[in-house]
């Protein structure tokens, strides 16, 4: 099962959805994204937020449309997107996708990538990402990686996110590498490409943001 969240950054960013609407899935909307997902006629598991940027018309709206609806205050500890991944990861999915968490503000797309973090660091077992039209973003802890090709996403950039990253190797790649130390200054592994269906990079100590891009 995979579990895709809706956030409610600015709707010019979000993918068309329909490659990723399959009946194995759960959606999940936080705060006006859930309107996206009902605009879209896509069922809602159920709705996280405290929906202070809704009109009274939208949280009616809302309240009828969505399966399950869990309120909050606007003053909390959690941001609303923190909130509804904690919730997913509960029901165990073998992939979390998350859509409308870039694009907007610069700190709520890193408070999103910086969430990233630290779910992989609890939780290995789950592949999260965030995905939006033009890029997708997930984090990658040592070890060995396989990675396909996409047409949608050709360009593949690799930027530590740790104070070091040793060993890096990038095997299948436009722009090969073998056993690269990076610091985490490092913007020496941006737009690189796949050469085959499926390439593979691997390092032996570190903490690697993956980008997946498109012009």
């Amino acid at each position: 099962m995979d579990i895709y969240i809706m956030a409610g950054g600015p709707e010019q960013y979000v993918p068309d959805l329909v490659r990723y609407t399959k009946e194995e899935c759960i959606w999940v909307g936080v705060d006006k994204g859930v309107l996206y997902l009902i605009n879209r006629s896509i069922p809602v598991e159920a709705a996280f937020g405290d929906f202070d940027s809704v009109s009274e018309e939208e949280w009616e709206t809302i309240c009828e449309h969505s399966a399950t609806i869990k309120k909050f205050k606007p003053e909390k500890d959690e941001t609303d997107m923190e909130l509804a991944l904690n919730w997913s990861i509960k029901q165990q999915p073998k992939r979390i996708g998350i859509f409308g968490a870039t694009g907007g503000r610069l700190d709520h797309t890193i408070a999103n990538i910086q969430l990233l973090l630290k779910e992989l660091l609890r939780n290995e077992q789950i592949h999260i990402e965030l995905i939006d039209d033009k890029n997708k973003v997930h984090i990658a802890t040592s070890g060995v990686h396989i990675i396909e090709r996409e047409e949608i996403y050709p360009y593949i950039s690799f930027f530590p996110y740790s104070e070091e990253t040793v060993g890096l190797t990038l095997e299948g790649f436009k722009y090969p590498l073998k056993d690269k130390y990076l610091s985490v200054s490092s913007a020496l592994c941006i737009s690189n490409e796949l050469i085959s269906e499926y390439g593979t990079f691997s390092f032996a100590k570190g903490i690697l943001l993956v980008i997946r891009s498109r012009d």
